[in-house]
């Protein structure tokens, strides 16, 4: 089936920097209203008009929407991020936003090590440096809520051992294109060759 082609697109940062464990990443909690309520998130938004420049492609916009939401957001400069993947939302989303994700290396930002983040009070309640396998464990218990997006790409990440090694797998978008798929099981997310179960916590990966 084609993608529709006339849907509001958007940028996501996410922000590496190296830990005693590997690296952690950059996650903020939405407020309990508007997109993603109550969710953690990395920063990002909708592309606007001043992230358009004529003869760029949409990838182009998307990366410089997330690099205007981090600083916008948190308050960190990031320059050159590299993208990763781009998330067609489900037909029967409720709200329907093409999300371009892009990885960048913050070890030189001062902000990001001294943990003085300037955030938008407006549109962040929390915003904590964690490893992505911590992140995941926080939703296995239900201490946190997660959207799939955000969870497969921590589930990515957690395979990683260092910043280099995470952004070496960049440089080239996968696609996901989301697919809801109701069993016995409860609600699973299927994109190619992956389904997301999460009927029930800790959320699993399985071959589709």
């Amino acid at each position: 089936m084609t993608e529709p082609d006339d849907l509001p697109v958007a940028g996501t940062a996410v922000l590496l920097r190296p830990a005693a464990q590997g690296f952690e990443v950059l996650l903020m909690r939405r407020p309990d209203r508007g997109s993603f309520p109550g969710a953690w998130v990395f920063p990002g938004g909708k592309v606007e008009r001043g992230d358009r420049r004529d003869g760029d492609d949409e990838q182009d916009d998307a990366r410089r929407a997330a690099v205007r939401e981090t600083f916008e957001e948190v308050g960190l400069v990031i320059a050159d991020p590299v993208v990763v993947s781009r998330w067609q939302p489900p037909a029967e989303a409720p709200i329907r936003i093409r999300t371009w994700f892009f990885l960048a290396d913050v070890t030189d930002a001062p902000d990001a090590q001294d943990g003085a983040l300037r955030v938008s009070a407006d549109e962040v309640v929390d915003a904590t440096w964690i490893t992505p396998a911590d992140a995941l464990r926080k939703h296995s218990t239900g201490e946190w809520m997660l959207f799939p997006p955000t969870w497969v790409t921590l589930h990515q990440l957690s395979g990683f051992e260092s910043t280099e090694e995470a952004l070496s797998a960049g440089g080239v978008a996968r696609h996901f294109s989301t697919r809801v798929v109701e069993s016995d099981l409860g609600t699973a997310f299927e994109w190619e060759g992956l389904r997301l179960e999460t009927g029930s916590l800790p959320w699993r990966i399985v071959p589709s």
